[in-house]
């Protein structure tokens, strides 16, 4: 597994074209192997303006290196303080065509999933760009409130969003590791992005499956409400994982707002821009 990225407790960057107006924020990454894998195939990535969790996938080091290729393609664009959704794409991209020089001919496929938020731009207005390829996922928790913004790329979801299956059922039925979308496998990335305008008190909880298949959304809330640092939440959550089971490797990135222009220049709080669906 790869860890690109520092923990930082206070980071400050000013907003071009508003004079006096900067964001502040706080991030910190955590990750284990879990308790049936002998190998962590999950890396991520936690230093602005890029955050992001990629889960990979083919057996033995093969889906380390596809999840390192991500996050190394993701580094490689965060030239500047903000990103936008083509830059990531591009990177996704140039990450698949490394992938396919370590995919070995006699396997299945190589790929990973990705799902992560970037420090953007509308206009003058700071966001976070959140992406997700695959059944990583990434949340904003909000006024006591938590989101699930990304939606899965797998079969259960298809099942559920034309509802075949519940909600509730998806977690546990048989096909709930099948994905329909991933970086690699020779196929053309299709990240989908939501647009999130950045607020004071936000919190960005960006992880694999290996958190979500064992910890429940609404202990999920509970601890993202506690209100502990970044840091302590990333290793809580973490440790939740395991106790309940820790059947998968697990990695979390918190990103936390301390401060943001006081101000509401969306007309939605999330902007979808781009089909979930072929």
């Amino acid at each position: 597994m790869t860890q690109i990225g520092h923990d930082i407790a206070d980071f400050a960057l000013d907003i071009p074209g508003r004079e006096g107006a900067r964001i502040r924020l706080s991030w910190a990454s955590a990750t284990d192997i879990g308790l049936r894998r002998s190998i962590n195939e999950d890396s991520s990535i936690a230093q602005a303006p890029i955050f992001a969790v990629a889960d990979g996938m083919g057996g033995h080091s093969s889906g380390d290196l596809a999840s390192d290729a991500v996050v190394s393609r993701l580094a490689d664009v965060a030239v500047s303080h903000f990103l936008t959704p083509d830059q990531i794409t591009e990177a996704l991209v140039n990450a698949t065509a490394d992938i396919e020089k370590v995919t070995d001919t006699s396997m299945l496929g190589v790929g990973t999933t990705v799902t992560g938020a970037a420090l953007a731009l509308r206009g003058i207005d700071p966001c976070f760009a959140l992406f997700n390829v695959g059944d990583s996922r990434t949340y904003l928790f909000e006024d006591g409130r938590l989101t699930q913004v990304t939606i899965d790329h797998s079969v259960v979801q298809e099942m559920v969003d034309a509802g075949i299956l519940s909600a509730a059922d998806a977690e546990s039925h048989p096909d709930s590791n099948v994905i329909t979308r991933a970086i690699g496998f020779g196929a053309t990335p299709q990240p989908d992005f939501w647009m999130v305008p950045i607020r004071t008190g936000q919190r960005v909880l960006i992880c694999s499956d290996g958190l979500t298949k064992e910890v429940g959304a609404e202990d999920l809330t509970g601890m993202l409400a506690a209100g502990a640092s970044s840091l302590d939440t990333a290793n809580s959550l973490v440790d939740a994982a395991l106790k309940a089971g820790g059947r998968d490797n697990v990695t979390v990135v918190i990103v936390d707002v301390l401060e943001a222009p006081d101000d509401r220049e969306f007309d939605e709080d999330i902007e979808d821009t781009a089909p979930r669906r072929n």
